[in-house]
Order: C-alpha cells, then sequence, then structure tokens
C-alpha cells in the first residue's frame, strides 16, 4: 500500500488528467474532480479519458469524483480547470488551511484578476502556488521529461513543503517566488501561441514566426514588469521556454486556433467540435483592456484582438503589423527590451 499522502487534481480535461497520471506514478493515491458523472464512470470503470487524452491508460491508483467535498480534507489539490470557470469551480470547495496548486493559465474576463487572486478571493485560508512551464499534456502524461516553474506564495517554506509532492524522476519544478510572473507568462504565451498559428496559417515562412516569438516576448516582458513581475522569471521556464514550445506546434490548441483563422476560418469555424479551450481566445480582450489602461504598447496582442472580434481578416492584421513605423529595438538606454 502507499505511504504517500493523497493529492487533489481539480478538471479532468487533458492538462488535468496528464498531472493525475503523473503523479499517480510512484503509487500516490490522486482524487480526480470531473464535472460530468459520465466522464467520473468512464475514468473509473474504462480508465481512459476518450475525450481528452485518448490512448492513455489511467495508472491504478487515480480515483474519480463528481464530488468536491470530497477533496475538502487534502492538503495539497491542483486546480486545473479553465481559468474562465475557476470562481465558479472553486466557490464549490470548503475553505481550509491547503496548498492550492494553480495550474490554469489566464486572466478572467471581467474583473481582469489573474488566477491566484480568483484562488485567494475563494479560498481565503489556502495557500496559494502557480505550477507554469512548457508543458504538453501527452508528453507528460507518457512520463517523457519535463521541467516546470513552481512559483510559491508563501516562499521557500512552502516550496520545501511542495516540491517533494509534485516532483517525480521525469517531472522537475523549479522554484520561484515570483506568482506574478509565472501567471503572466503562462497567460501572455497563450495570445502570442494564437499570432503565431495565424503566421502558420498564412504561409509567412520561419522568419516571420521567429520575429514574432521576439517581438511578442518584448510585449510579455513590457506588461509583466509593469505589474510587477521580474524579468528573470519571464525570461525562464514559465515565460519563454512555454512560449517558444506554445509558438510552434499544432499540439497547442491556441496555435492550432491561430492556424485555423490564418487559413481563413471564422472562430466559430475554428472553435466548433473543440472539446479542449483555447484559453487565449478569452484572454487576449482583457489583456488588451489591462495594456491599454496602463499606457503599455502591445500591438501583436491587439492585432489577435482584432481578429478574434472579427474586426479584420487574419491577412490584413498582419500588413498593418508590418506597416508600423520603423523604430529601434532596444529602449534609449541599450538595457530593455522596447
Amino acid at each position: 500500500m502507499s505511504q504517500h499522502q493523497p493529492v487533489g487534481v481539480i478538471g479532468a480535461g487533458a492538462w488535468g488528467t496528464a498531472l493525475a497520471q503523473m503523479l499517480a506514478s510512484d503509487g500516490t493515491p490522486v482524487l480526480l474532480w470531473a464535472r460530468k458523472a459520465e466522464q467520473v464512470a468512464e475514468l473509473n470503470a474504462q480508465r481512459s479519458n476518450a475525450t481528452y487524452l485518448p490512448q492513455v491508460t489511467l495508472a491504478p491508483s487515480i480515483t474519480a469524483t463528481a464530488d468536491l467535498s470530497d477533496l475538502a480534507g487534502l492538503t495539497t489539490i491542483l486546480v486545473v480547470c479553465p481559468a474562465q470557470v475557476m470562481a465558479q469551480v472553486l466557490s464549490g470547495l470548503p475553505d481550509g488551511p491547503r496548498d492550492l496548486v494553480l495550474c490554469a493559465k489566464g486572466i478572467e474576463a471581467g474583473s481582469g484578476r489573474l488566477m491566484a487572486q480568483v484562488a485567494k478571493d475563494c479560498l481565503p485560508s489556502a495557500q496559494i502556488a502557480v505550477l507554469s512551464g512548457p508543458t504538453f499534456a501527452r508528453e507528460v502524461a507518457q512520463g517523457l521529461p519535463t521541467a516546470v516553474t513552481l512559483a510559491c506564495s508563501g516562499g521557500e517554506e512552502q516550496w520545501q513543503r511542495l516540491s517533494p509532492v509534485i516532483a517525480r524522476a521525469a517531472f522537475r519544478p523549479y522554484y520561484s517566488p515570483d506568482v506574478i510572473g509565472a501567471e503572466i507568462g503562462g497567460a501572455v504565451k497563450n495570445v502570442l501561441a494564437i499570432a503565431c498559428g495565424v503566421v502558420e496559417g498564412l504561409g509567412l515562412g520561419e522568419n516571420a514566426r521567429a520575429a514574432l516569438i521576439a517581438r511578442g516576448y518584448a510585449e510579455m516582458l513590457r506588461f509583466g514588469v509593469a505589474r510587477g513581475a521580474r524579468a528573470e522569471t519571464l525570461s525562464g521556464l514559465c515565460g519563454l521556454g512555454d512560449l517558444v514550445l506554445t509558438c510552434a506546434s499544432t499540439a497547442s490548441r491556441n496555435y492550432s486556433l491561430g492556424r485555423a483563422l490564418g487559413m481563413g476560418q471564422s472562430v466559430a469555424q475554428a472553435l466548433d467540435g473543440k472539446a479542449s479551450v483555447a484559453e487565449g481566445a478569452h484572454t487576449a480582450p482583457v489583456l488588451a483592456e489591462l495594456a491599454a489602461r496602463d499606457g503599455l504598447a502591445m500591438p501583436i496582442v491587439d492585432a489577435v484582438c482584432r481578429l478574434l472580434s472579427g474586426e479584420a481578416p487574419a491577412a490584413k492584421v498582419v500588413s498593418a503589423l508590418l506597416a508600423r513605423p520603423l523604430k529601434a529595438e532596444l529602449g534609449a538606454g541599450g538595457g530593455s527590451i522596447a
């Protein structure tokens, strides 16, 4: 029998299921919450998640439930539900002292809250951490080598408590105290991945995509630093690392959405029939609004918003970006990305 303390995972999409599988790889009991009773039945009886993570047989120590109160007594819970429903989901979990590890990437529409603030408002007794980095769910579920940032609001004390719970032989977390930076990196990269997909869909080539990643990173850095993030956090796994991964593969839902838009599909057509959420589509407008409120230039983010709103087709949006005034790459002092 396993001597490990049980861990909770809220959300049985591809990423939540993959994290549950990773945690259970050493026999740790994992309680996986899914919203739909029929999905719970499939997870428990068939040991599979055919909709979100097909061809993966779930570890025997994973148990699914549709009752959030079953997780109430757990001291560590990973929250992997989509960003836009996190407040609604967490409102069903009794408050209590525990480590709440946020694994969803986004900014709440309407309020502009990052996920750490959403979670703290819902469950004030919890200590918040953020897990973010370059991860594709299928590779994590298969046990392929992965490195992530684990940003802890409780500092090194929380890290010492959490890292042994989360780390596995092929899943390596790196400590950061910068929760804001980890959150902003994960949220902004989703929007930039849509833009990179558009470049692919339009057939503009690898040079254009590399340029967009570099200039997109400049926007991420500009926004993050203005919001209190550390520049070194955004240059690490949860910023630049995640950006590079997500902006170069159709395994990314956001990149796939942008690619479809670049190939001429409407937003409705591109999203039709997709089980998983392309979080960047929800994050883009609120990110653009926050940047405008702070007086920050984020032209790539603005371009994605125009495309998603139907204001202009992909080719026109990209042409407008290319027509922007010429300028120095670095700031006047030469030490910051402009």
